[in-house]
């Protein structure tokens, strides 16, 4: 049984480019449970590094190469068995820290790969309902696995592996402000439709994604119960969904 202040056989790794306002929050929750945590940073102009190296992680550099290749990088600085992944804007409250005390003292060796719980917050306000209040991400698996090398959406090659849910709870405060997502969530949609080149874009597809994402998240999931911010946030990803099919039609016109 592992004692309430021992340090779990488990590596924190995340990814940084300018995120003084919010590495401390990551770091620090992390420094209680894990032996170490490692932060990759590439490049930062602001006290990015120093935050995070005062307050005990090991800080290391690697220029920009994309989001898997950076993960999969920081992954690999890894000397623990276990890796758990963060981004700067996510944290662990101190339940998901006992949360995960428990799963390490007990079934943890029964997967190779453990899903978190994500909840969204949207400044300020987190999601209590719609798909953003309980989202199962991959964080928590054995620091050999790495991520398939894709532009955007990157994801945890699970194949041949055994994945299970925990109910560690995952905290992600996803916006400093409206107008920098909108800006995020554009440069997303764009790589998105580089990423599908030669496929079928237009208006009509993408008011029938931003249709289908309305009706799962504020209908059949509730999302519209978590009030004017909880559909401001919402009606950012509709139009992230219509935006996606629009420059795939714009990229298509132009080759």
């Amino acid at each position: 049984m592992q004692s309430q202040d021992a340090k779990l056989p488990l590596s924190a790794v995340v990814i940084t480019h300018n995120e003084a306002d919010r590495i401390g929050r990551c770091v620090a929750s992390l420094l209680p449970v894990c032996a170490e945590v490692i932060v990759l940073d590439s490049g930062s102009s602001d006290d990015t590094v120093k935050i995070a190296r005062d307050l005990g992680a090991r800080v290391e550099h690697r220029d920009w190469d994309g989001f898997a290749r950076q993960k999969n990088a920081a992954i690999a600085l890894a000397s623990q068995a276990w890796a758990i992944l963060l981004d700067a804007d996510e944290w662990l409250e101190a339940d998901a820290q006992q949360a995960l005390r428990r799963l390490f003292s007990g079934e943890l060796e029964s997967a190779d790969v453990w899903l978190l719980q994500r909840r969204t917050h949207w400044l300020g306000q987190p999601m209590r309902y719609g798909s953003f209040s309980r989202e199962p991400i991959e964080r928590l698996f054995r620091s050999h696995l790495r991520h398939a090398d894709l532009p955007v959406h990157e994801y945890l090659d699970t194949q041949g592996h055994v994945v299970r849910a925990s109910h560690i709870r995952l905290e992600h405060d996803t916006a400093r402000n409206a107008r920098e997502y909108r800006e995020k969530l554009a440069r997303y949609a764009a790589l998105w439709a580089k990423s599908r080149q030669g496929k079928r874009g237009g208006t009509m597809r993408g008011l029938l994604a931003a249709s289908a994402y309305a009706l799962k998240n504020l209908i059949l999931r509730g999302g519209i119960l978590d009030g004017r911010k909880g559909l401001a946030f919402h009606c950012e990803h509709m139009r992230y969904a219509a935006l996606k099919y629009r420059l795939l039609a714009e990229q298509s016109a132009h080759r």
